[in-house]
């Protein structure tokens, strides 16, 4: 797979990290949402407070730092060249990130326009994107696993989005549609068909590459996502239609499929070659792990009614899924994907002449294991708050604070590396170019 990645097609650095520093500040929101409402919040996950931290996670983090992801990976891996990504980052950027601040504060009030300012921004600014991948990618063969993933991701993100644009409009009570049922069916794509099928195609790559294990076995990564999407929408018809008997089989098995990729992401993680971990893996092996604590936790209250009736197993399962699971490998990944473009870039910049130092430069060693530190303390306590609000909600908000705070404070130093850094090349490429002249003088 590393053979087909082409880094000199990658956009420029701006337009990606646009995204990926947008993403802590929805966290960091997300927490000063926690402190101002306290235990309330995990009262139950239809409080206007719990939806509105939800879509601050989902919305602000990490569609933000999906988006900025696939900016970078469809023209280096399937050579898939966006046209004038700057712009593009920039108009999508904007229209999201101020669409998820009026969809947080629409579901804390219950503002109907605040909700329909949101769909127009969010559906445009992903309207937008879809329709610069999709242009990117039409005509690429789908050659490997990952291709055909980003592929099928657009396609979960097209359905999540729409579904979402419909929701927003219909919470004022203006169409008559079964709305918990439509919920539902948007929180399934959301998760599976945008989330799980983009993150598992990014696997396929940056699990082997950047971990040192082997490879996804062909026969899995070639069939996982087409399996995973006919699932979800033969879930969605029978859940529409209303086929009891049927819908509940088929998401088990949707489930099942999410559980395997974990599995056998770890199983791979163990066969690594690196003589230890660094923060990266350990992220994704945490989010590994609750994503399989999420499955199974979602497959026991499904099949067992005692445990179904609390009230608290959705926010817990919802915990390890959002910041067990998903932030988890996201924010692994960026403390890859970062620091590679940032020396990909200074590599470039120097032309062979002036190189760069060191990739593991770019952001220190010990502020990546303390943030990832700072980062499992949250997730410890935001479990312990769902059980025991009164006790932990303050606590898990102060220490998500913190966490996010120390991410945004990473990915800031590597862009005051990358300037630096800029500012040396270019000063020794100019003192080398002007030394023959003295000479020939």
């Amino acid at each position: 797979m590393q053979a087909l990645l082409s880094f000199d097609q990658a956009p420029p650095l701006a337009a990606p990290l646009r995204f990926f520093l947008t993403a802590p500040l929805f966290a960091i929101l997300a927490a000063l949402l926690l402190l101002w409402s306290g235990p309330d919040l995990f009262a139950s996950r239809w409080t206007g407070a719990a939806l509105a931290l939800t879509h601050l996670i989902t919305v602000g983090f990490m569609l933000q730092v999906m988006l900025g992801a696939m900016l970078q990976i469809l023209p280096v891996v399937a050579g898939a060249n966006i046209s004038r990504p700057e712009l593009l980052a920039t108009l999508v950027n904007a229209a999201v990130a101020t669409g998820a601040l009026l969809l947080a504060s629409g579901f804390l009030s219950y503002q109907p326009l605040l909700f329909e300012l949101a769909a127009v921004l969010i559906g445009s600014g992903v309207a937008l994107f879809i329709v610069g991948a999709g242009h990117a990618l039409y005509g690429v063969p789908s050659t490997n696993a990952t291709i055909g993933g980003l592929k099928l991701s657009l396609l979960g993100l097209t359905v999540t989005i729409c579904l979402g644009v419909l929701l927003a409009v219909a919470l004022d009570g203006s169409l008559a549609l079964p709305l918990m049922q439509l919920t539902s069916i948007h929180l399934g794509w959301g998760f599976v068909g945008w989330s799980v099928v983009l993150l598992a195609a990014v696997a396929f790559v940056v699990v082997p590459m950047f971990q040192m294990t082997p490879a996804y076995p062909e026969w899995f990564a070639g069939r996982f996502s087409w399996t995973l999407l006919t699932l979800l929408v033969s879930w969605s018809v029978a859940d529409s239609a209303g086929w009891q008997w049927l819908s509940p089989w088929l998401a088990a098995a949707a489930v099942l499929a999410i559980a395997a990729f974990a599995a056998l992401t770890l199983q791979l993680q163990g066969r690594s070659k690196r003589a230890r971990f660094d923060a990266t893996q350990h992220y994704w092996r945490l989010a590994m792990l609750s994503t399989l604590a999420a499955c199974a936790l979602w497959l026991a209250a499904s099949s067992w009614p005692t445990l179904g009736e609390h009230s608290e197993w959705p926010l817990l399962c919802g915990v390890l899924a959002l910041f067990g699971g998903f932030m988890s490998v996201m924010i692994g990944m960026l403390y890859k994907i970062v620091p590679f473009l940032v020396w990909s870039h200074l590599q470039n910049l120097g032309r062979g002449r002036v190189f760069p130092p060191n990739m593991n430069k770019v952001i220190a060693g010990h502020q990546l294991n303390r943030q990832m530190q700072a980062h499992f303390v949250a997730l410890a306590l935001l479990l312990a708050a769902v059980l025991w609000p009164e006790w932990f909600a303050y606590p898990a908000g102060l220490a998500l604070l913190a966490a996010n705070a120390w991410l945004l404070r990473n990915l800031l130093a590597a862009v005051t590396f990358y300037r630096q850094q800029r500012l040396t090349i270019e000063e020794t490429l100019t003192r080398v170019s002007a030394a023959p002249a003295e000479a020939r003088q």
